[in-house]
């Protein structure tokens, strides 16, 4: 990053994930000596990604300026903002982290489940419309913003050089299940005193119109409740709070009970419903717990909702639940929109669902489920009121900040300048000025099992060599009589002439190498090298080969 010259004042903002992408949202504003963190969310892998469980971001920025860390916010309780903060946060300073109840309940959840004790960090509860002071240079207005979850805030951001206004994940739902709308007035009045920087949620940037509100999903949803006659289960974001209060209130009007099923799932409802966020007239049942009870009068609500392999859904769809099987006359309901790389992943489950002969409903076929996010009319609207100078748009990927940008140009007052950015990008922001002068290390961490950046994208493309064009291991044997030995796995099926073939031409590669005196090395490489070859010409393939000397 560039030095500034004397006398010049900026912010820099930094996104560090979320930039481009869907997911693992996280930011860094930096003033001079101090820095406010937002945010610390994971992402799923794409397709390609084999073997990984999930992306977090990469912090290398944050741990090299540890000792600037003055405070962290938290918008919101979902897993895209929170779910890396069990990895992040024991490589990092503990300081002030704030966020609202919900928020902060489901994270301590996942902390404790990582084995991080309550006095290893410092949560904060405040309220989603607090003043906070953070470090001498950030003051941050909260305001409640309308979302899939409770306790989400958007925030007015406060400093030396002018006003950043974020509006975080939001729609502008007129009938939220909480009975709780927008508060637009911090955004408005810092519209009126003058916004520097505006940066919005784009994930519907190409949605024309307005999203859908949650009161009627819920009204369709209990449609399709009321008119099921046998068993119903419902999918959905184990964090889609509201969605999940209204499938209650919906099971409950038709006398249903309601049972839950799938860890996340039951461990979000468990949180919520401590924290006072879920409305319960009878107890969760658990599937043991079911009895005699009858087919039209359960109603499960499970995990599931992306395909997930492990998940409740799939293992229903499959035949590999140990409790519970699908028959014809049970009704499922997909109450979400596949991430994008879920798609084949969940069309495979619904596809199964339809073989068994159950009935399905499921978004855009049914209009089971909406967004959380805000379409073009809400976008224009908070363009209208913070009236902002810059424009960044946010949370989506190159698509969608583009048509938000697109948006934000047709504007009557359009903003003086857009960025595009990437994860990564430092931002300089200054009252005439909005450009990117540098860059820090971004990207994704993968996390595989129990380890945390351990896979390289050069695992990640020899599982997928591996996956698509198999592997052959050659073992040459050099004393006392050269030998070669293949183990093939996923390259061909049974093929004793290109075995042989492939040894031969092993062989001889060793034996010319021997002769030639050559080191091991060497001799290994032209092994390697004069099989890959062959096979390529015979084959057209490229396995992962694998040589391997022994003398």
């Amino acid at each position: 990053m560039s030095e500034n010259t004397p006398g010049d004042r900026y912010l820099e903002v930094i996104p560090i994930g979320g930039m481009g992408e869907i997911g693992k949202n996280m930011f860094a504003y930096r003033f001079e000596n101090e820095i406010m963190v937002v945010d610390g969310g994971l992402a799923f892998p794409d397709a390609h990604m084999l073997g990984i469980d999930l992306l977090i971001p990469r912090i290398d920025y944050l741990q090299q300026h540890a000792a600037m860390i003055k405070g962290w916010i938290l918008t919101h309780g979902h897993e895209d903002h929170i779910g890396a903060l069990p990895y992040i946060l024991p490589r990092l300073p503990k300081v002030p982290m704030y966020g609202a109840r919900l928020t902060l309940g489901l994270l301590r959840e996942k902390l404790s489940e990582f084995g991080i004790r309550e006095q290893d960090v410092d949560l904060r509860e405040v309220e989603t419309d607090a003043r906070l002071k953070i470090g001498k240079h950030f003051t941050v207005d909260l305001f409640r913003m309308t979302h899939s979850i409770p306790d989400n805030a958007g925030y007015v951001l406060h400093t030396p050089i002018g006003r950043v206004v974020h509006t975080g994940d939001f729609k502008l739902d007129e009938r939220p299940t909480d009975g709780k709308p927008s508060e637009l007035g911090k955004m408005t009045q810092a519209g009126e005193d003058g916004v520097l920087l505006l940066i919005s949620d784009s994930t519907s940037a190409e949605r024309p119109g307005f999203t859908p509100s949650e009161a009627e999903i819920a009204e369709n949803l209990e449609a399709v409740i009321a008119q099921a006659k046998g068993r119903v289960f419902v999918t959905t974001f184990a964090s889609h709070t509201h969605r999940i209060q209204n499938i209650i209130y919906a099971a409950e009007k038709h006398r249903r009970r309601v049972i839950m099923e799938g860890r996340s799932m039951i461990k979000y409802a468990q949180v919520a419903q401590s924290l006072g966020y879920v409305d319960l007239k009878d107890p969760l049942v658990t599937t043991d717990e079911m009895g005699d009870l009858q087919d039209s009068q359960v109603l499960f609500i499970c995990t599931g909702s992306q395909g997930q392999p492990m998940s409740v859904l799939s293992r229903l769809a499959f035949g590999n639940h140990a409790k519970i099987a699908l028959h014809p006359g049970d009704t499922v309901i997909l109450s979400s929109n596949p991430i994008p790389g879920n798609e084949e992943a969940v069309n495979t489950v619904v596809n199964r669902l339809y073989e068994i002969g159950v009935d399905v409903f499921y978004p855009p076929t049914y209009k089971v489920h909406a967004s959380g996010h805000a379409s073009q009319e809400e976008l224009k609207q908070v363009l209208s009121l913070s009236k902002p100078k810059y424009f960044l748009p946010w949370h989506g990927e190159p698509r969608h900040q583009i048509n938000h940008a697109r948006l934000a140009q047709a504007m009557p007052h359009p903003p003086k300048r857009t960025l595009i950015a990437k994860n990564g990008d430092v931002i300089r922001l200054t009252p005439d000025d909005f450009r990117v002068t540098g860059t820090v290390p971004a990207g994704a961490v993968y996390v595989d099992g129990l380890g945390v950046g351990d896979i390289s994208d050069d695992i990640i493309q020899d599982r997928m060599a591996m996956s698509s064009d198999g592997v052959l291991i050659l073992t040459a044997v050099l004393h006392p009589t050269p030998h070669v030995e293949l183990i093939s796995r996923g390259f061909v099926k049974s093929n004793r002439d290109l075995e042989n073939s492939i040894r031969k031409v092993a062989l001889e590669a060793v034996e010319n190498g021997m002769r030639e005196k050559r080191r091991l090395e060497d001799v290994r490489d032209d092994m390697y090298g004069a099989v890959r070859r062959f096979v390529r010409k015979v084959t057209g393939r490229n396995p992962v080969l694998i040589p391997l000397l022994v003398e």
